[in-house]
């Protein structure tokens, strides 16, 4: 009786997990509309739905860095109806920065891929005196703690960028933290400020209009986007490679055939030639790991801004 029952319940879960999606799927993105992850989510979200049928709907539920929305999805049912489209923010950075989180980011979720990454590029103004990443160090060197680096906020990818940076290089500069990309990006191009490691995304409209100048990027090798630019490894600072990354996970306990399902979907989506097209042209490199791969990946990303946020002694103030 007992084998039969056993029997029985597997067979409805499997059963489950081939009818899947039998009712609205929801991607919850952690942000509010607009942003990176906000885009990939609803051009991804197009794909799922043309491959799998259903219905995939967006929903923002920003706050807390982005903590907000990954509990709300740690909380959900794993039956692959809720899944979480973020950024590193709430898996790797916030964790170290937020007391009292919602989530394990080490136990709570299933990690199915890392979508897409982008580098970092360190830019300054065009009329900067600093004219090379040599000009930047030995400024530093010469005047510690006297540089500006401004940032989207305390614990984003460029504040710790910078932190990275100064730690890799012995070196230190003025952290000014802003409400957002939109303010730090203004002061940047008026002059209030001296530099900032922004996301190759965000700065390359402006680079490429001439109003930035980039330095390096932080990527293991030159952008297509910015082919003239070295990277940090070609100017000798070591332990700078730094992506910004995009990525879908879902409650802990996904059965394994939706997980498979989803993950197929999303790598046909991201090779999809009119998709991958339009990522590259945004600086986006396609990346498609598989789940266990995204899972090793977490754990040494968690490790490693741990460590920064630790010697940095960064906090979300």
């Amino acid at each position: 009786m007992k084998k039969l029952i056993c029997t029985l319940a597997a067979s409805l879960a499997m059963g489950s997990a081939l009818a899947w999606p039998d009712k609205p799927v929801t991607l919850v993105v952690p942000f509010p509309p607009g942003g990176s992850t906000d885009m990939i989510a609803r051009t991804l979200s197009l794909k799922l739905q043309a491959k799998l049928g259903g219905t995939f709907i967006v929903e923002n539920k920003a706050g807390a860095g982005g903590t907000l929305g990954a509990t709300a999805v740690k909380r959900a049912a794993p039956d692959g109806h809720t899944i979480l489209v973020t950024s590193l923010g709430p898996l790797v950075i916030g964790p170290h920065l937020i007391k009292g989180l919602g989530y394990d980011p080490l136990k709570d979720f299933d990690y199915i891929t890392v979508a897409v990454q982008a580098p970092n590029v360190l830019a300054v103004p065009a009329n900067s005196p600093h004219k090379s990443l040599a000009d930047v160090i030995a400024f530093h060197k010469a005047n510690p703690g006297k540089m500006t680096f401004a940032s989207a906020g305390n614990g984003t990818s460029d504040h710790l960028t910078a932190e990275l940076f100064w730690q890799q290089t012995g070196t230190t500069g003025l952290h000014i933290p802003y409400k957002g990309g939109a303010p730090a990006m203004s002061d940047l191009l008026g002059g209030q400020v001296e530099a900032s490691f922004m996301n190759i995304n965000t700065g390359y409209a402006n680079i490429k209009a001439g109003k930035l100048k980039a330095l390096a990027v932080t990527s293991s090798k030159r952008s297509p986007l910015l082919p003239d630019v070295p990277t940090m490894e070609e100017l000798g600072v070591k332990g700078l490679t730094v992506y910004s990354w995009q990525a879908f996970a879902a409650p802990k306990g996904l059965p394994a055939d939706i997980r498979n399902k989803l993950h197929d979907a999303l790598i046909a989506g991201l090779n999809d030639p009119q998709v991958k097209a339009r990522l590259l042209d945004l600086g986006f490199e396609i990346v498609g790991s598989k789940p266990e791969q995204f899972t090793a990946f977490q754990a040494a990303e968690f490790a490693r801004w741990k460590k920064v946020i630790e010697v940095g002694k960064i906090t979300a103030d």
